[in-house]
């Protein structure tokens, strides 16, 4: 039997949900059909973890401010690049995994609260995430997985 058959097969008694295959990022009609979408769904949760401008350009790789406000107003305007969609894709991951593993409003704070954890050492999430940028935002993510995961 082929590996990726496999996995399919075995990923949801192993996982709990149905397997799904990652987008390619680098295909460029992929990204133009996931760009809006995405953005939306980043500006939800941006708004819903009450960051600032500052902090929402920062985990989108530091886009212009211009950008951002012209993405804010036109989220379908725009095919964003594969780094914006990873970036993206790991804060969708960030923010399904603490609305697992916490209660509201709790999942939405965590982010943005000071966290005595070895990773950040009395900072908040959010400046871990946007001092280390997307190697930060896999950290985070990975930790968090591992706690949804009980490690």
């Amino acid at each position: 039997m082929p590996a990726a058959l496999l996995v399919e097969q075995l990923a949801p008694s192993v996982t709990g949900y149905p397997f799904e295959h990652a987008a390619n990022l680098a295909d460029e009609r992929e990204r133009a059909r996931l760009s809006a979408s995405a953005l939306k769904a980043f500006l939800n949760i941006a708004s819903k973890w009450e960051l600032n401008e500052v902090q929402s350009r920062g985990l989108l790789g530091g886009v212009a401010s211009s950008t951002f406000h012209t993405w804010r107003s036109n989220p379908g305007g725009k095919k964003l690049d594969q780094d914006t969609l990873t970036r993206i894709s790991l804060v969708i991951g960030i923010y399904k995994a603490l609305n697992i593993y916490f209660s509201k409003p709790w999942s939405d704070r965590w982010i943005t609260l000071e966290n005595r954890g070895p990773l950040f050492a009395g900072r908040a999430p959010i400046a871990y995430m946007l001092r280390y940028g997307q190697p930060g935002m896999v950290e985070v993510r990975r930790m968090l997985d591992a706690w949804r995961g009980g490690h």
